[in-house]
């Protein structure tokens, strides 16, 4: 889907993420005159400019059923449509907005449209670029502007299978976008920020581990080991509780480094330092697919001082 950049002078608005809001020409549209012509429209602005065949339409609205000669759902959901957005196909309302019945299916036109899913999916698109052209700047302003778009799951509280399916796939491009932030953050031990972005990521996904790994990190930084501790151990029974399963290798080590009598008799995992020479503990974590921004660099953790400050562990890179 492409929409414009700005969002102000478009005719229609929609909002996906989080809840559902449809505005045209400055006044919200809440009401619907048939049950699934909202379900509908929502269908159809998602792949518009496409033919939707009938059969296509009854899986997607209307799962289990055949959409047989007699069923007339599909056709009142369209006439309510039509109605509600003034979508008449030959004579449309100032919205620009059409419905139109096509060979055996229907299509939607919008002449002028913003979505916040087209904008998002711009936003991040153009910060991964950025960050892999090792264009930091640009990188961190466009998927910092992405993730302020991002007001929560695609159609929240809806559970068809399409809105889960478009749902999953725009979650992963927005914990990428973190991934990345993340990323840079750390480079810059930017740690209010990163907190911050950890923050965000777990709205979106509580148990991704790796961003477990950066908040210990973070308050090993600061000297905050009980941060460190608290943060594992939220980490450890979300797994085991909602999962079944135990916290991974790396999330282990980093305890074990950061806190080396948090596993009595556990092994230390040890290697060189790059400025010494001499072993250090440290711990490292991958995170698959990560882009990294310019300056983001692997750091060893050393051993709390006897003033209680910790250093940095390992970077996390991609």
């Amino acid at each position: 889907m492409t929409t414009a950049v700005t969002e102000e002078a478009q005719a229609v608005r929609i909002r996906f993420l989080g809840d559902f809001e449809l505005t045209v020409n400055g006044s919200p549209v809440e009401r619907w005159r048939a049950g699934k012509a909202r379900g509908l429209f929502q269908y159809l602005v998602t792949h518009r400019g496409q033919t939707l065949t009938r059969e296509r339409l009854y899986e997607a609205l209307w799962p289990g059923s055949d959409g047989a000669a007699g069923d007339s759902s599909l056709k009142v959901a369209a006439h309510a449509l039509r109605r509600v957005l003034d979508a008449h196909p030959e004579r449309p309302g100032a919205s620009g907005i059409r419905l139109l019945f096509r060979d055996f299916g229907y299509v939607l036109d919008v002449a002028d449209l913003w979505s916040d899913v087209d904008r998002f999916q711009e936003l991040v698109h153009a910060g991964l670029r950025a960050a892999a052209d090792h264009d930091a700047a640009l990188a961190r302003t466009r998927l910092r502007a992405a993730i302020a778009l991002y007001g929560g799951d695609f159609l929240r509280g809806e559970s068809a299978d399409w809105v889960a399916e478009q749902r999953e796939y725009l979650r992963s491009l927005a914990l990428r976008a973190l991934v990345v932030l993340r990323t840079d953050a750390e480079a810059r031990a930017d740690f209010s920020e990163l907190i911050e972005i950890c923050r965000r990521t777990l709205e979106i996904d509580r148990h991704h581990e790796e961003t477990y790994r950066a908040l210990m990190t973070a308050h090993g930084e600061r000297g905050e080991l009980a941060g460190v501790r608290s943060w594992y151990e939220l980490c450890a029974r979300r797994l085991r509780e909602e999962l079944a399963v135990a916290p991974a290798r790396e999330t282990e080590l980093l305890l074990r480094a950061m806190l080396p009598t948090a596993r009595p008799g556990a092994a230390a995992v040890r290697t060189a330092s790059p400025r010494t020479g001499t072993a250090v503990r440290t711990a490292t974590s991958v995170l698959g697919g990560a882009e990294l921004l310019p300056g983001a660099r692997i750091r060893p953790v050393r051993r709390a001082r006897p003033d209680a400050r910790a250093a940095a562990p390992a970077r996390m890179a991609g």
